[in-house]
Order: C-alpha cells, then sequence, then structure tokens
C-alpha cells in the first residue's frame, strides 16, 4: 500500500484521536462537578444527580476502553462517499452531529462485514486500517468493484476479509483473547446481530469463534437495546475463572463496561465455589433428582414432635401471677400449625410467621386457661371470631401472647419446630445427615460448583428473611464504596497534564474532598451502580439477556436455576456437545431446552474453523472425535500451516519438548499430573483439560493422552478438546511404558 494512503488515514486517525480526548477530558470535568455539587434536595434531585455522575464515569470508561484499534476500517461507495469504521461512534456536534467515525454495531457499518465481491452491495472499496497506539502502521484494500478487481483478490474460501483474517490468525497469542470485530465474517455476523428475543443456541466445533461471537453480540445487543439492557442487565456465564481472565479484556475494548461476567460458582452472593469433588458426586448433585431431595430435606425440618413436650417459661410473667411457669404443647397444635403454615404457599421463612402465630396463640389461650376462665376454651384453635366470656378479656391474652413471644424457651421451642434457615445451613445438614454416602461430606470442605445449583433451589424453597435482605443491603453497601473508589480515581485523573508541579499541589481534586465511604453515602441510591454489580449481589436478579458459553457443561439443577436469571427467556447459548466433558453435561441441546421452552429455541451453527490449522484438525478428527461419533465431521478449517501434529513415546520427561515451541505454550496435563496453579500471562501454561476449555495457544503439548482419556468420564470428549487449543503446533508425548 502507498505511502499516501497511509499519511492520508494518519491524518484522519489523528483527528479522530484529538476528538476523544476533548470528550473524555468534558465527561471527567462534569463527572468532578457533580461529585463536588450540593448533596441536598430533593430524592428526585439526588437521584438525577447520581444517574449523571454514573452516566460520565460510564463515558469515560468507554471511551478510554477504545483508546487501542479505534478506527479499523473504511468503506467507499460507488458514489464517491466514504465511512471510517471503528469501536465506538463519535459525531461532529458543530456540524450536525455528522458521523466522523461509524459504531461497527451500527446498521451503516454492516456492510464492511458482508460485502464481496459477488454482492458489493455499492461498496467499491473496504479498507483495513492496523494502529499501534495512535499511528497507522499499515492499510489494505479490497477492491470489490469486479471492473477494478484483481483475479488474486478473490477469496480462496469465499472468507470477507480475508488478507486481514490471516493475518489476525497467524499473529502469536498473548495469553488474553482479541475482539474480533475487524474480521467478522458473515455467518458470525448474522448470529451476531440475530434477534434479542427468544433461545439461540449457537452450535460449533472446535475454533469456530463462538466465544469471540457471543461477545461480540453482547456488544450488539447493549447497543441496540440499550436502555433495556442498561437497567435489567447483561449475565455472561464461563466455565471458570481463567476463562473469564482470558475473555475479559474483549468487551471493555468494544466500549462495553456493564457485563456481569461470571462462573456458575459465583452466581449465590456471598458463596464463593472453587472446591473439586468426584465426577459421580457432581453428577448426582446436578440430577433433577435432587429438587426433590431438597424439597424433602425442607419439610423434615418443619417438624411435629411425638409425644407431648412440656417448656419451662424463663420469664417472670408478673402482671398475672406466675412465675417459672410449667407448659404442655400438645403436638396436635403443631401439626395443626405447620399445615396452616404449609397452606399459605409461601417459601419457608415467610411461612414462619404463620406458624409461629398459630402456635403462640394457642399457647396464650392454655395460659389463660390456667390463669382463669379462657374466652376461647370452647375453640382451642382460635378459628371463631368471637370470643367466649371469661375472666380475661381480649386485651389480657394479647399481653400473654406478647410474654410469650418475647420468652427465649418458647423460641427456642418454636426454632426446633419451624426454624429460620439459611441456603447454607440446609445444605449442610442434608449433606451431615443423608444415608447417601456420594453426598455425605467433610464439614467445613468448602462449597463445590455443583453445590450452586442447589443452594440457589434451597433458596427458592426458603425464601428471603429479614436477615438475608439486611445481607444483601451490606453487600450493596460495599458494592456502592468500591464503585464510588473508581469514580474518585477517574474524577482525580481529570486534573490537566499541563498544569506545572507546584500549581497541581493547589489544584483540589475531587479525591481530596471526600473519601469513598462518603461519596457511597451521598449516592445511597442503587442507580448510582450499574446494573452488572447490583444482580452480583442479589441472588433474585432477573437479566435483560443471558449469555452462557461452554454450555454443554451445565447440568440439569444448573439449568434450572439461570433460568430463574432470565425468565424472559432472552439467552444466547453458545456450546459443543461433542465436546462435553461433565457427567451431568448435555448430550442434546433439545433434552436440555425442551423442560422450559419446548421446541420454541433457535439453531445457528459455526462450520469453519478460525483458530486450528487444518492438519491438526483432521488429527483430531481421527485420534477422537471418530470415537465420541462417527458421524460427527469437524469444522472445516480455513488454512494450512504445512506443520504435521507430532507423536513421542516412550518419553520419561515432557519439559524437553516444552522448550522446542515458539510463542505462547500450553501443557495439557491428565488431572492427576496437575499440583500447581498456572498463569495465562507466563509464556507456559501447564493446565487441565477443564481448565483449557476455550482457550487457545500458539503450541499445545498434550502429555499422556491415554491419561487424560481414562482419567475422565468422557475420555474422548476431554482429548477432543485438548487436541484442539493450538493455532500452529500440536505435539503429543506418551510416557515411558
Amino acid at each position: 500500500m502507498s505511502t499516501d494512503a497511509i499519511a492520508e488515514e494518519q491524518w484522519t486517525i489523528s483527528n479522530l484521536y484529538a476528538r476523544l480526548d476533548d470528550l473524555r477530558e468534558q465527561a471527567k470535568r462534569r463527572l468532578s462537578e457533580s461529585l463536588l455539587g450540593p448533596s441536598g434536595g430533593t430524592h428526585q434531585a439526588r437521584s438525577e444527580r447520581d444517574s449523571t455522575a454514573a452516566m460520565y464515569a460510564q463515558q469515560i470508561r468507554q471511551w478510554e476502553a477504545a483508546e487501542h484499534g479505534l478506527c479499523f476500517g473504511r468503506l467507499d461507495y460507488l458514489n464517491g462517499e466514504h465511512l471510517h469504521i471503528g469501536r465506538i461512534g463519535i459525531f461532529d456536534e458543530e456540524n450536525d452531529f455528522e458521523p466522523l467515525l461509524v459504531d461497527w454495531r451500527a446498521p451503516a457499518a454492516r456492510l464492511f462485514y458482508l460485502a464481496t465481491a459477488a454482492s458489493p452491495e455499492r461498496v467499491r472499496r473496504r479498507r483495513h486500517i492496523r494502529t499501534r497506539l495512535r499511528k497507522v502502521i499499515s492499510v489494505d484494500d479490497e477492491v470489490l468493484d469486479l471492473r477494478e478487481a484483481q483475479p488474486q483478490q478473490a477469496s480462496s474460501e469465499g472468507l470477507v476479509s480475508e488478507a486481514a483474517l490471516m493475518s489476525a490468525l497467524n499473529e502469536g497469542r498473548t495469553g488474553r483473547m482479541r475482539d474480533i470485530v475487524e474480521t467478522i465474517q458473515a455467518e458470525q455476523d448474522a448470529i451476531i446481530r440475530s434477534d434479542m428475543g427468544g433461545v439461540l443456541v449457537v452450535q460449533g466445533g472446535p475454533g469456530t469463534g463462538k466465544t469471540a461471537v457471543a461477545l461480540h453480540r453482547a456488544a450488539y445487543l447493549l447497543y441496540t437495546f440499550r436502555e433495556a439492557l442498561t437497567r435489567q442487565g447483561v449475565l455472561i456465564l464461563g466455565p471458570n475463572e481463567t476463562f473469564l481472565r482470558y475473555i475479559s479484556q474483549v468487551l471493555p475494548g468494544l466500549g462495553e463496561t456493564s457485563v456481569l461476567l461470571s462462573t456458575l460458582g459465583d452466581l449465590f452472593p456471598s458463596v464463593t465455589a472453587r472446591r473439586g469433588e468426584p465426577a459421580e458426586v457432581a453428577a448426582l448433585k446436578g440430577s433433577l433428582e435432587m429438587a426433590r431431595v431438597l424439597r424433602d430435606a425442607l419439610a423434615e425440618r418443619q417438624r411435629v414432635p411425638e409425644t407431648e413436650i412440656h417448656i419451662l417459661l424463663s420469664d417472670t410473667h408478673a402482671g398475672f401471677g406466675y412465675e417459672r411457669h410449667m407448659i404442655t404443647v400438645d403436638p396436635a397444635v403443631i401439626e395443626r400449625a405447620r399445615d396452616r403454615a404449609r397452606r399459605s404457599d409461601q417459601p419457608h421463612n415467610l411461612a414462619r410467621p404463620v406458624f409461629v402465630q398459630t402456635v403462640v396463640d394457642a399457647l396464650a389461650r392454655q395460659v389463660a386457661d390456667e390463669l382463669g376462665d379462657d374466652p376461647y376454651k370452647d375453640d382451642p384453635l382460635g378459628e371463631n371470631d368471637a370470643p367466649g366470656v371469661g375472666l380475661l378479656d381480649e386485651a389480657d391474652v394479647a399481653v400473654i401472647r406478647r410474654e410469650l413471644m418475647e420468652d427465649s424457651e418458647v423460641d427456642r421451642a418454636l426454632d426446633e419446630w419451624w426454624p429460620l434457615l439459611t441456603s447454607e445451613q440446609l445444605l449442610t445438614w442434608l449433606y451431615e445427615t443423608t444415608d447417601n454416602e456420594l453426598l455425605r461430606r467433610a464439614p467445613g470442605g468448602g462449597w463445590t460448583l455443583a453445590d450452586v445449583p442447589l443452594l440457589d433451589e434451597a433458596a427458592e424453597l426458603l425464601g428471603e428473611s429479614d436477615a438475608d435482605a439486611a445481607a444483601r443491603k451490606e453487600r450493596l453497601r460495599r458494592q456502592r464504596i468500591a464503585y464510588a473508589e473508581g469514580v474518585l480515581d477517574i474524577a482525580s485523573g481529570s486534573v490537566s497534564t499541563d498544569i506545572e508541579v507546584d500549581e497541581e499541589a493547589e489544584f483540589l481534586t475531587a479525591g481530596d474532598v471526600l473519601t469513598a465511604a462518603q461519596l457511597a453515602e451521598r449516592h445511597i441510591d442503587d442507580e448510582v451502580l450499574t446494573a452488572a454489580q447490583r444482580a452480583a449481589a442479589d441472588r433474585r436478579w432477573t437479566f435483560g439477556h443471558v449469555i452462557v458459553d461452554e454450555a454443554q457443561e451445565l447440568s440439569p439443577m444448573a439449568w434450572r436455576l439461570l433460568m430463574r436469571r432470565a425468565p424472559n427467556r432472552s439467552m444466547t447459548i453458545v456450546g459443543d456437545v461433542a465436546q462435553t466433558g461433565d457427567l451431568a453435561g448435555a448430550s442434546s441441546w433439545g433434552d436440555v431446552l425442551s423442560p422450559y421452552v419446548g421446541d420454541r429455541w433457535r439453531l445457528a451453527e459455526l462450520t469453519v474453523n478460525y483458530r486450528t490449522p487444518a492438519e491438526i484438525m483432521a488429527f483430531a478428527a481421527e485420534e477422537a472425535l471418530a470415537h465420541i461419533d462417527p458421524s460427527l465431521k469437524p469444522p472445516r478449517s480455513v488454512r494450512e500451516t504445512g506443520v504435521q501434529p507430532t507423536v513421542h513415546k516412550g518419553v520419561s520427561d515432557w519439559r524437553k519438548y516444552v522448550n522446542d515451541e515458539d510463542g505462547k505454550v500450553g501443557v495439557i496435563l491428565p488431572v492427576s499430573a496437575q499440583t500447581d496453579a498456572f498463569d495465562l500471562d507466563e509464556r507456559v501454561s501447564c493446565l487441565t483439560v477443564r481448565e483449557a476449555k476455550g482457550l487457545e495457544f500458539d503450541s499445545v503439548v498434550v502429555v499422556d493422552p491415554g491419561r487424560i482419556v481414562a482419567e475422565s468420564p468422557r475420555g474422548y470428549n476431554d482429548l477432543y478438546v485438548a487436541l484442539t487449543r493450538a493455532t500452529q503446533r500440536l505435539t503429543l508425548v506418551y510416557p515411558e511404558i
């Protein structure tokens, strides 16, 4: 490409960055003004101020995230007009908001991904602009007008922007996933821009870009349905923490910072589930049978004593002349109260007041009867409205009732018959008392991934008590303080870099006036938090859209949890049933979804493998996929490297083969051989198949494939995953026999 073209685009890029800097500084000044403004006023005024501050903070984050690769493309039309395409939209406010840069998600930008020489759609030329920092380093043109195009410019694989795509695929990996906004292909674009409503299943083999499509779909939906999804939030569920770290930079780079990234182990507030457990135990916990087991366990905690219970009242009730009074409780009273509470159709904790009131009313009448004539003596359960005539009137009985409610011995008995429970207490009690050896576990061992759906199921059965609400309020308070710290950091960063050192010492920033805790108290309303931040602290939060990656690994109980988070059934489910590793995982999307949506879901398939070279894919198909299901076909690879996988047998030390590899190296080990935590930022990462799901490396060394198959509940599925993580080279190492 000529230097003139590079110089032309450099002028445009420089102007765009100058405009971006202006917008960012304006937002920082307005954020500081909002934070330092009067703290009083009406609730509406405070709410508007808080919303304004949150808006500016969000804008700043978006603009800072788009700094790298701000503009990456240009469309030249047959009529002479052109559009520059980038990660965000920038407009000229002084010229009727003329677009200076079109957001890649806007309808006007879609031809950048769809136009071809066969169907140019008014596009004469598509230009790819590569930048490093703020400097243009290369410009590549695709001429789509057949009158100008050269034969060699036609794509050999029917790919859009093949040169840019191949360049991206052959670049070395960094340990973090990059966005594909510059090289989205037509089949990917159709999925990304698919309607938000309903359940969309994206099925694709290894390397087809499922994760990238899911992330770009999240960014597209947030752009298109900004108001609704900003209010309700978007959840992206990944298989593990490593995967979330791996993808963490993609959405911020696309201008989106309000999505909740989570693993299943983090979806129950106050619990972080990391402990491992045997596959057969996880499979049992993941089965739908556990919903019945939990219901039965809770029913057992709603106890009716088999014989009369004697309670020695612990308090003195001088007004009625008794002290340390003994009362006898008939089991029929407890049974009647239990049945009445159950008929209330309230969750266990919310039904407890019904139970307590019924029991205490009966005991109050009993005490009144023992102290004198009971106005309810012909109506022991209080089923009639009009009391009889007796020595004690209704006011006297009310006093007795109140004193019984305050009695510690009565309270202890009520807790025995109908305890106020947390999810953790119910599940711990179940595990400690069950006859099932697989479910029994040592106390204090920590929660596992398979426990989280059970905790959530238990929470549905229990309902939220006042204590739960107080705990959630405290979590939100901590979230507000964390948010405020971030806002103060942004506001403090708004001091001009042109100020001299001595002058800067005199310059007052928001951080000099307010602490994070003070700011959190001033901005007490939930509006100051993003939907994602509020959702993370609230188990009952329902999202506007839910995206699930590696969805084939979820158990039936995990799906119950997710469906509660998405009652509108607006979901994108991404996975590959040929890569299912968990015993409780999916073998059919229909089996997974039919209990919730019947056949009202749509399937989109990705068929092109962008990651794995053809040589490696053919090897993986023969060595693993054929064992899973001979009828399955691997996705078609878009490139060949000329490098065949290498196999070494009788090896005593696999480490010597790692040193021969270039770039980022993933060493995939059997579970029994992996002992140390790994770091994606290191050149070499040693990890298990489960930890490698969704990741990619320049080179992969698979250690002891036979042992990987033998140790896994779905052996060849896991081997298939291991063999398809490499973008360049694959090595298999077998130990000495």
